[in-house]
């Protein structure tokens, strides 16, 4: 296919998922979050880069772009960015033998995050979407992740509750019980 036909897939599947993200981001009340959510994918390294490697909407051009050229420019920018990625919260811990450790997040970050991964899961795979598949897919790659031990219990405990309990019911449970609000500023 050709660079307009990238393009305009490309930019359309980013669209979708803002779109969707904002949704679910404004239904947890993380109303700026919604907003702001993912503008990096608009700059230079990471929009051609997506419509280089745009791989018709179901699945991401990152993933293209690592098998070729083994690794992503436009990931390596877009997780230095974006707070709403557990890979943005790694970092040395004060006690250097224990290496690269998950950081832990604060609550909004991993808010976000969750609308990311339920965003994205809804994005790519459109009308097979169920509630299952976002905590499907977290279990497939979880055994390579560096999670701070309570970002993945939080982050956990809402992709059960959506394939147990439905969006509806996590999103009150978001609502009514998670305190965001008091979660430190960064």
């Amino acid at each position: 296919m050709g660079f307009w036909y990238n393009f305009r897939g490309h930019l359309g599947t980013i669209l979708h998922h803002k779109k969707l993200v904002r949704r679910y981001c404004f239904r947890a009340g993380l109303y700026k979050q919604g907003i702001m959510h993912d503008w990096s994918k608009y700059s230079p390294v990471e929009f051609f880069n997506g419509v280089r490697f745009y791989q018709g909407g179901v699945k991401s051009p990152n993933h293209k772009e690592r098998a070729k050229r083994g690794y992503s420019s436009a990931w390596l920018h877009h997780k230095g960015r974006n707070r709403h990625h557990y890979e943005y919260w790694i970092d040395f811990t004060t006690d250097a033998s224990l290496g690269l450790q998950g950081m832990p997040m604060p609550t909004r970050y991993i808010l976000e995050m969750f609308c990311d991964r339920v965003a994205a899961s809804r994005n790519y795979n459109k009308d097979s979407y169920d509630d299952s598949f976002p905590l499907k897919y977290y279990e497939k790659n979880k055994s390579h992740y560096l999670l701070h031990p309570q970002t993945k219990e939080l982050l956990e405990r809402l992709l059960n509750m959506l394939a147990e309990e439905g969006e509806e019911k996590t999103f009150q449970y978001i609502r009514r019980e998670i305190h965001w609000k008091d979660s430190p500023k960064h």
